[in-house]
């Protein structure tokens, strides 16, 4: 018989998650605990604000800022801090956690999966900010690129 691993099965639901995006990179996250999906989330405006692209565009695209900088120029809540928000709405604890998401956590993400008690890391694609890895590393949050690419 041939089974996904817990980490293919959860990988999935982040890349499914992603597809709610509405920003040019789709991310998507999903929270586990216990081999259980605790919360979700994926990167676009806050709720009930108004999309990128019903704004004109991408304002780190338009303003040519590189990918990595200036996070502070974009209106969109990314996948992993999306994913932390709708657990503590529903007061789900996110401690002793593991992370699913396409895309490696930026710096920003990565002080907030540390705080939010997640343990265990599980990624897709890579995404350079060596604070992150250097902040995950120093924290003892276990990292894991899963190299196959699954499909349901």
């Amino acid at each position: 018989m041939n089974r996904l691993s817990w980490d293919e099965y959860f990988i999935e639901f982040a890349k499914l998650a992603s597809k709610r995006s509405t920003c040019f990179r789709k991310v998507g996250a999903v929270i586990v605990k216990d081999n259980h999906i605790i919360s979700t989330g994926y990167n676009g405006s806050p709720s009930g604000l108004d999309h990128c692209a019903e704004k004109g565009g991408c304002m780190r695209r338009l303003n040519n800022i590189p990918s990595g900088t200036k996070q502070e120029y974009c209106r969109a809540v990314h996948a992993e801090q999306n994913a932390i928000i709708q657990a503590a709405l529903h007061g789900v604890s996110t401690k002793d956690s593991t992370l699913y998401t396409n895309t490696y956590p930026c710096s920003i993400c990565a002080r907030m999966l540390i705080n939010a008690g997640v343990k265990r890391i599980v990624y897709l694609g890579d995404y350079e900010d060596e604070l992150s890895k250097q902040m995950l590393k120093e924290a003892n949050v276990k990292i894991e690129q899963l190299n196959k690419e699954v499909s349901i």
